[in-house]
């Protein structure tokens, strides 16, 4: 509401509690002034004074001010006043200070609250449950869920009781739990409410029984995008992407719920963790014909992250170039592709820009600049830099930083600098940092680093990536018996070698299928 009008808002309430203060007349005023914070509680103030211009839905418009605008001490405020003038009694207004201590996450308050009215409502209930559950308390809500079903006081959920529990049992990944939950919610629930069948969509999915969560979608009579994208994701999480994409691409078809922001964000995320290009390139069509989606903030942060990690960088930068509002997480994810594609200069280049625009670089930036400075060979820069980070940020190196270092020492050669910094290191490497340093010794033939790393890894548990490529380094220099003994160790604790696995996109099909997908999608 403009300002004019709060102002015409607040002369008519002065008006109104001088000619006639009473609360019929003047609450609906007060409620309009909830955006303005000082005129909602100048106003409220003033309605106090007078004896009969208040009565208990002035204190629920009261409480529902203070969850606007965060004002907890006025709600203690209001609370105070609510037991000394006796209004605390009304089960309305503990309802409203029950709604906005959860709202803040104050638990204790809330369960003192709640514990002290007599006979709590369903609205009581479903307050206290999703509060708790959103509040990170689920087994504490699910208590709640079974004692207000309990005799001889029993009150009966309804659909929003219900999906609060069931957003409960999702967090705990408690299937047979919520299967119980959905039974009884069926039970109870006798016509179609789609809120309830999307918890129970979303219930499915995060607990990973992706068919359970096919078959309800399957069978619901109405879905929104909410039930479509909350599918898409579950197959995503569970590294189903071309499932995802194919919940993707029937959504359109079907014209059954247009995608949202969510909807692209995820699909996008799914073409980049298998690779997909070609898939990417589906989606990134699909928003341009969408004229109210915009390659900017969350879509195109996520479009720059498809491309850059399929490799196009091209035109990943071409979308990191028309980004309006270009965040930390768009400067990272260009600034670490660039430098996962080995343009080293050019990282360095763009990380100079962020930094003159006046972007704070986080721990995933620097990430991409020390990997930069390791596959260019700019060692004093990467000293530089990690420096920076710690002392001039005052970003906590992670192992991930770590190892960018150990690897730029290695691949330079210098092994002295390497293994001075791994005994500088405040916690201890992990297998991956001591794999990149056998491979710089594999690459520079230094065979004393390597019984150095091996002395080092006796006894501890590495992976067995790690192991194979030190068994490599000894078969390579023709120490046949050591090579044997860490091969004889692999062996001896279960560990295997994985296969690898590569993606591959045939362009031929994956063009014939994109030609009839936009011919049928949009003309």
């Amino acid at each position: 509401m403009k300002a004019q009008n709060l102002n015409q808002i607040a002369i008519r309430a002065q008006q109104q509690l001088v000619t006639n203060p009473k609360p019929l007349l003047l609450n609906p005023l007060l409620s309009l002034l909830t955006n303005s914070q000082n005129a909602f509680f100048h106003l409220y103030k003033q309605m106090l004074a007078h004896p009969f211009s208040h009565n208990h839905f002035t204190f629920t418009h009261a409480l529902k001010a203070c969850c606007s605008h965060h004002a907890r001490s006025k709600a203690l405020e209001i609370h105070a006043h609510l037991v000394k003038s006796g209004h605390y009694l009304d089960l309305v207004l503990q309802n409203s200070l029950l709604h906005f201590y959860l709202a803040h996450n104050d638990v204790v308050s809330a369960s003192n609250l709640f514990r002290s009215i007599p006979s709590p409502d369903i609205v009581s209930w479903t307050s206290l449950i999703s509060g708790l559950a959103k509040a990170g308390f689920e087994a504490q809500s699910l208590h709640h869920f079974s004692a207000m079903n309990a005799k001889p006081k029993s009150i009966k959920p309804n659909a929003a009781t219900f999906v609060a529990a069931l957003c409960a049992c999702s967090s705990l990944r408690a299937l047979r739990l919520g299967k119980s939950v959905h039974a009884y919610g069926l039970k109870l629930i006798v016509d179609v409410n789609i809120v309830f069948d999307n918890a129970v969509l979303d219930f499915y999915a995060k607990c990973g029984t992706l068919k359970n969560a096919k078959n309800l979608f399957d069978k619901m009579s109405m879905r929104d995008v909410i039930s479509w994208t909350t599918l898409l994701m579950g197959y995503a999480r569970g590294g189903y992407c071309e499932e995802a994409f194919s919940v993707f691409k029937q959504m359109v078809l079907n014209a059954e719920a247009e995608p949202n922001e969510a909807t692209i964000v995820t699909v996008l995320s799914a073409c980049a963790s298998i690779g997909a290009l070609s898939l990417g390139q589906w989606v990134h069509s699909y928003i341009d014909l969408r004229h109210d989606l915009v390659v900017d903030g969350n879509i195109g942060n996520a479009l720059l992250n498809m491309y850059v990690k399929c490799g196009d960088m091209q035109m990943g930068l071409r979308v990191f170039d028309i980004l309006v509002h270009k965040d930390v997480i768009s400067w990272g994810t260009v600034i670490c592709g660039l430098a996962m594609n080995d343009y080293g200069k050019r990282t360095l280049e763009l990380f100079a820009r962020m930094l003159v625009e006046g972007v704070e670089p986080d721990d995933v930036t620097f990430i991409g600049v020390l990997s930069a400075c390791s596959h260019a060979g700019l060692v004093n820069e990467g000293v530089m830099f990690f420096k920076a980070m710690r002392d001039f940020y005052g970003i906590v190196p992670q192992m991930r930083h770590y190892g960018c270092m150990v690897d730029m020492y290695g691949r330079a050669g210098l092994f002295d600098e390497a293994e001075a910094f791994l005994r500088s290191m405040p916690v201890e490497a992990e297998g991956p940092i001591w794999g990149a340093l056998l491979q710089a010794c594999k690459i520079h033939g230094n065979e004393r680093m390597s019984e150095w790393i091996r002395g080092h890894l006796k006894g501890k548990s590495v992976g067995v990536g790690t192991l194979a490529l030190l068994s490599n380094i000894y078969a390579s220099s023709e120490r046949w018996d050591d090579a044997n003994k860490v091969r004889k160790r692999m062996r001896g604790t279960g560990l295997k070698k994985t296969a690898g696995c590569s993606w591959l996109e045939l362009q031929m099909s994956n063009n014939r299928l994109d030609s009839n997908f936009c011919a049928t999608s949009w003309g």
